[in-house]
């Protein structure tokens, strides 16, 4: 490109120019031509273009209209989704929080003393404050689960008070307490200066969370107290997995309802839609939009126009195109985007009529201006005759210069935002904004979307460095942490090639990097051979910690020949001795004598056995439980006999097998396990586990592993038949 007397040639300044220069002389040769026409044919020209012009602007206007309202109804419905889902997830936030502060408070009750909550108080109306409030015939005064909870009051309170959209943020617990904070005390209290009771465990959000086992958020529900319109997030908390308390936040509706009432225009408007196909919030008074309660609003996935059940159905789940619907006779376009927090979704509704008004107020004016055009152009194209050279003169002249200013102002502040975007490019400073930016049109809004890019690149950088340092560092130490456990148990197999009296498989897949359970196997002689199962409560590296410690001492004192009972009695006492995280194991210990096939066992709270007897089935064996190790000090077991002969087999298993859940939450149980086992009884115990885990998987299908699986087989074949099985030389 070169520079011509200020004229960029070749460039976008040139290209301005020129544009404006073939406009310039287009007109001038289309206003020459059409003066030379005689006046005798014009009335038929122009009545046959106007009517070519009038179905060309019905045309355009009505695609323009259809492209308009796609994109701006479709971008409009999602910002709204994005603010509205803003606004729910730090709600969801607080709630979590709140679920996890008193789960640790539960789990750690012993840690914690009881802390008094007051009444409410007319003094404090107005204020934040925390107060109590509990359902009829309760009695707070007794509970333990209210003095534990009175422990949160401080975090409920600063949560209150840093979120101003909070209408209330509360703990009810499952003997029919509360712990509440808000402001409004007053409306709490009776005449008398009681306080007012409430129905708690039977509220929506407290039997919805119940219900659900996880977070909830309510649909409109009517406050108990003033019958004001709110909607609520609550979450339940759980210990030795008993409900203990339900966790919530509330919020007033009122300037959501009156922020979707204000977007009521002549034929449009927004609505809001819970997960369950109800309108929540709608500036309509009448049709399927109305808003009402949650116990009588109808699903509209529901509704009888199946077309409006369609769409909504997948308004839910996804953002929605522009759409025609038929409802209630009209026509009326709709568009939906979906809250990702909630699994709500805003509705953009417009009534069709009103996007013809555009087109039809255009057409009328133009038929006027063209009746109007028609009568003076007579007139017009003599005089245009006589000054059409002084105005051909005077259109280039002024052409030329508005060509070369337009060209100037357009194109300077687009070559600094190039050099200035160059620079950055190659390693230079940042881009930031500059008075030459500044040009109040889009060149500006570009700038300005430069530097904040700019900005948040660097910041989102700096973030990504830094998590995908930790990342790396944590998912190395969990790979070599899943080894060493992996190395901590027999993996050999066969793991006694050198003794054909009997046959022994186990594996363990756990339900993280690293697990809790454990199995292993071990000669303390040359004829006992030490069995082992056992399941630590937990799971991921807490649990495989406890899991090895728990592994050596069982092994260690079994090697000293003590019997089944004693070993597990030795290990609950070392492990008492210092167990501040008060982690437990579950342990079968069996120790098989191999020239007699009797097994000397005992149960330390663990899974039943199952045995199958020589050319039987499998069958549980329900031993007697002894309590499980690290519970308690001084615990003693009981032992028991189990006689194997040749061609019989045990299986021994942690929980994770009968409790392996399907995506119906259904347990796979013990009955489908001997099922499973009973198929090929007489299999080999690496076939019989493999059978086992087969069948797990088949149940299970594509549902989430919640618990570590572990299973051990052992087949007897005693010294004789072995030897038969020997060939003779």
């Amino acid at each position: 490109m070169k520079i011509i007397k200020g004229i960029r040639i070749g460039g976008l300044q040139q290209k301005i120019f020129n544009l404006l220069l073939i406009f310039m002389a287009a007109i001038i040769a289309v206003y020459s031509a059409v003066s030379i026409v005689h006046q005798k044919l014009l009335a038929e020209v122009v009545q046959e273009a106007s009517a070519r012009q009038q179905a060309s602007i019905s045309a355009v206007s009505e695609q323009t209209m259809d492209a308009v309202l796609n994109s701006s109804m479709s971008r409009t419905t999602a910002l709204q989704a994005y603010i509205a889902n803003d606004l729910f997830a730090d709600v969801e936030t607080d709630v979590l929080t709140l679920q996890a502060f008193a789960t640790e408070l539960f789990e750690h009750a012993d840690a914690f003393s009881a802390r008094e909550v007051p009444p409410p108080s007319l003094e404090n109306d107005g204020k934040s404050a925390v107060m109590l409030i509990h359902e009829e015939g309760a009695d707070p005064e007794h509970s333990e689960m209210l003095g534990l909870v009175g422990n949160m009051s401080e975090i409920m309170l600063a949560m209150y008070e840093a979120n101003d959209k909070l209408a209330s943020v509360f703990v009810g617990t499952a003997d029919g307490n509360m712990v509440l904070v808000n402001t409004r005390s007053g409306i709490y209290v009776a005449e008398d200066g009681s306080a007012l009771p409430l129905a708690i465990t039977h509220r929506p959000w407290y039997t919805q969370a119940e219900k659900a086992g996880g977070l909830i958020f309510t649909g409109v529900e009517l406050d108990a107290y003033t019958d004001t319109p709110m909607l609520e997030c609550a979450a339940p908390v759980y210990s030795d997995g008993e409900l203990v308390a339900v966790v919530s936040a509330d919020l007033y509706l009122d300037s959501i309802s009156d922020y979707v009432r204000d977007t009521s225009s002549d034929g449009g408007f927004l609505c809001v839609l819970n997960q369950n196909g109800q309108v929540l919030f709608s500036p309509a008074e009448e049709g399927v939009f109305k808003v009402e309660l949650s116990s009588d609003a109808p699903d509209l996935r529901q509704s009888e126009n199946r077309a409006l059940a369609q769409f909504v159905t997948q308004a839910l789940r996804q953002r929605t195109s522009l759409t025609l619907l038929e409802i209630e006779g009209k026509e009326y376009y709709l568009c939906g985007a979906p809250m990702e927090t909630l699994g709500w979704t805003v509705l953009s509704v417009l009534d069709q009529e009103i996007t013809h008004q555009p087109t039809d107020n255009m057409l009328a004016r133009y038929e006027e201006i063209n009746e109007r055009a028609l009568a003076s152009y007579a007139e017009g194209t003599r005089r245009s005759q006589q000054t059409l050279i002084l105005l051909t003169l005077l259109i280039v002249v002024l052409g030329i210069v508005g060509a070369v200013t337009a060209g100037k102002r357009i194109v300077k502040p687009l070559e600094n935002l190039t050099k200035r975007i160059n620079t950055q490019g190659r390693g230079g400073s940042d881009f930031t904004m500059d008075d030459s930016f500044r040009t109040n049109d889009e060149i500006e809004v570009l700038a300005e979307s430069f530097a904040d890019l700019t900005r948040r690149t660097q910041s989102y950088i700096s973030e990504i460095i830094t998590i995908t340092a930790e990342k790396k560092r944590i998912g190395t130490e969990l790979a070599l942490a899943t080894r060493i456990q992996a190395d901590m148990l027999p993996n050999i197999f066969p793991a006694f090639p050198e003794r054909p009296d009997f046959d022994v498989y186990a594996s363990m897949s756990p339900a993280k990097e690293v697990g809790g359970d454990f199995y292993d196997f071990f000669l303390i002689d040359d004829t006992h051979l030490g069995l082992v199962m056992a399941d630590v409560s937990g799971k991921g590296v807490p649990a495989a910690l406890f899991m090895m410690i728990s592994k050596i001492l069982v092994q260690n004192y079994a090697m000293t020949g003590r019997s089944p009972a004693e070993v597990l009695r030795k290990v609950n006492d070392q492990i008492c001795q210092n167990n501040r995280e008060e982690m437990f194991v579950t342990v079968w210990l069996g120790i098989l004598d191999t020239t007699t096939g009797k097994i000397t066992a005992a149960n330390a709270g663990h899974e039943y056995p199952a045995v199958m007897l020589k050319d039987g089935k499998f069958e549980l064996v329900k031993d007697r439980h002894g309590f499980v190790i690290g519970g308690m000090e001084g615990m003693r077991y009981k032992e028991y006999e189990l006689q194997l002969t040749p061609g019989s087999r045990l299986f021994l298993y942690t929980d994770g097998v009968p409790e392996a859940t399907n995506e119906d939450n259904e347990l796979f149980g013990t009955d489908r396990m001997l099922e499973a086992l009973n198929r090929m009884p007489d299999a080999s115990p690496e076939r019989i586990l493999r059978n086992v885990r087969a069948a797990v998987d088949a149940f299970v299908k594509d549902a989430e592993q919640f618990d570590d699986l572990t299973m051990l087989c052992v087949e007897y074949i005693g010294k004789a038949e072995a030897e038969k099985q020997i060939p003779r030389a």
